[in-house]
C-alpha cells in the first residue's frame, strides 16, 4: 500500500543513508521501522491487561504451593 507521510529532514536523510548502506529500497527501511514500533507497542497492551488483572486479584502464591516450588529447585550452588 502506498502512503504519503511527512518526515523531518534529518530522519529522512538517515533513512536514505541506511537504505544505501543495506542496498534495500527506502520503503523497506520505513516498513521495518514501523513494524518494530507497532510490535513494541503491542507489549504495552499485554502489560496493561496484566496490570488490570493484578489490580483486582492477588498474585501471591498459596503457602503450600510456594513451598512445593521451593522444594523443587535444586539447592546446588548457582
Amino acid at each position: 500500500m502506498k502512503v504519503a507521510v511527512s518526515i523531518p529532514d534529518p530522519i529522512f536523510e538517515a533513512a536514505e543513508r541506511l537504505a544505501r548502506q543495506r542496498s534495500v529500497p527506502r520503503s523497506q527501511i520505513f516498513a521495518e521501522a514501523l513494524a518494530a514500533y507497532v510490535e513494541s507497542r503491542g507489549s504495552e497492551a499485554v502489560t496493561s491487561k496484566l496490570n488490570e488483572v493484578y489490580g483486582r486479584e492477588t498474585s501471591a502464591l498459596d503457602n503450600d504451593l510456594a513451598q512445593v516450588q521451593l522444594d523443587s529447585i535444586s539447592h546446588e550452588a548457582w
